[in-house]
């Protein structure tokens, strides 16, 4: 599916290290559906920051050795994106944005089917998120300026 979804409710936004040493970027989780089954994973554009291929990320870090495939092209990837942000919101490290009620849209790049329940969902939608309100947005991108383990 590419194209643009919207929503509004609970969104964690996280620092992300892309490439090693300290290329960060940051990425969105939230959740659609009347259950939450599926998970948007997306990457918040920052002025100066290069966008993030948020699949070709997770593909680094060879998650078919975690997850196996299903056959399904991205299955394993999409897995490890939404256990990033699945342990973002569950277990949040210091520097971790919570906003309990945020508008915002997403470019959507990818969409995988996992055929599967995965961290109790089982679709992903994978591209660029931006949060609608001006100020929750200024406060994501000031992630990447601020020392994590200072807040």
């Amino acid at each position: 599916m590419a194209g643009s979804v919207g929503g509004e409710g609970r969104v964690t936004v996280v620092r992300l290290l892309q490439r090693w040493p300290g290329r960060y970027g940051l990425v969105a989780y939230t959740t659609s559906g009347a259950y939450g089954e599926t998970a948007l994973v997306g990457y918040v554009p920052v002025p100066g920051v290069a966008d993030l291929s948020l699949m070709d990320v997770a593909a680094r870090h060879e998650p078919a050795l975690m997850y196996g495939s299903t056959g399904a092209d991205g299955f394993a990837e999409a897995c490890w994106l939404i256990s990033v942000g699945w342990s973002a919101r569950t277990v949040p490290k210091p520097g971790t944005l919570e906003l309990p009620h945020a508008a915002w849209t997403m470019d959507v790049d990818r969409t995988i089917d996992l055929g599967v329940v995965m961290y109790g969902h089982t679709r992903l939608h994978v591209g660029r998120f931006t949060l609608t309100d001006a100020d929750q947005m200024a406060r994501a991108r000031a992630l990447l300026k601020a020392d994590p383990g200072t807040q």
